[in-house]
């Protein structure tokens, strides 16, 4: 490879963020989950390989998506200055065309799959391009990105089973759930800049009781992942695994009572072992049964 195409992908991979994995992460540990409570803690290698494929595709699909609609926005915020389309190392044109291109590889993937699949993952990629818009209108963006991201359980289940069962659904709300809290975490950390450019997030319109519901937003998630668990009959370890990720939440609640941008930009990053956590536990239930 030369020079120069090494260079340009160096920048592709930064315009999909693949130097900074926390959110293939996030989404990855919900879509595992759903994956392995779905056949029962032994799913078909096929499937696994799916799925984690398709969750950084489509990952990198909304990060350049999202890149593409923010950029005159984001030169406006120290966090987001140095981004590569802001700057003006990649054209909008270009973020465009990546995103296409592996919004497309993404569906690929999807064919082997069930029709009950296909269609939800048309709902899934909807979602994926509408959220940068929405965001600018709707007061508590992060719940939409909670669809966003958590909408591999649901595909999950129809993949592995060819039906959607309602607790897929409720596994879907508890990762909404927690997509508001650690979201709200990272909104945090901006919240200064977003104010002067008149942008909504849930840290704004949270305001001085942003800890406390991000708190309540933990609190939630573990409820409705108890309940899902219990309409799932699934073991002792799947609960272990609860309260270890609520042990990290008290953990995180911690870390932003301070709200210095720093801890929040920490606890935001430290989510990844709240979903594992779960996904450990689910995991080890499954496999045991």
């Amino acid at each position: 490879m030369s020079t120069a195409a090494a260079s340009r992908l160096s920048l592709y991979i930064r315009l999909v963020r693949l130097d900074k994995p926390i959110g293939i992460l996030l989404l990855l540990w919900p879509t595992l989950t759903a994956v392995w409570i779905a056949a029962d803690g032994r799913p078909e290698p096929h499937i696994v390989f799916i799925f984690v494929v398709g969750t950084v595709l489509m990952r990198s699909a909304g990060c350049a998506i999202n890149d593409y609609f923010d950029r005159d926005f984001d030169k406006h915020v120290e966090r987001t200055q140095a981004r590569v389309l802001t700057t003006g190392l990649i054209s909008p044109r270009e973020a465009l065309a990546v995103a296409g291109t592996l919004a497309l590889v993404s569906a690929l993937l999807v064919l082997p799959l069930n029709g009950l699949t296909w269609a939800l993952a048309c709902v899934a990629l909807f979602v994926a391009i509408t959220y940068p818009l929405l965001k600018r209108v709707f007061a508590i963006p992060q719940a939409y990105l909670g669809v966003a991201f958590g909408f591999g359980i649901p595909m999950a289940f129809a993949a592995v089973q060819g039906v959607v069962p309602w607790q897929a659904w409720v596994l879907l709300l508890a990762n909404v759930a927690w997509a508001v809290a650690y979201d709200t975490e990272y909104a945090m950390v901006d919240r200064e800049d977003d104010l002067k450019l008149g942008l909504r997030t849930s840290a704004i319109t949270f305001g001085q009781w942003d800890v406390a519901i991000v708190a309540i937003c933990y609190a939630v998630t573990l409820l409705l992942m108890a309940v899902a668990g219990v309409g799932l009959e699934l073991g002792f370890a799947y609960y272990a695994g609860l309260v270890v990720a609520g042990a990290i939440a008290v953990r995180h609640i911690g870390w932003i009572r301070t709200r210095d941008r720093g801890a929040c930009f920490r606890a935001f990053l430290h989510n990844t072992w709240f979903g594992f956590a779960v996904f450990a536990g689910a995991a080890v239930a499954t496999s045991l049964r």
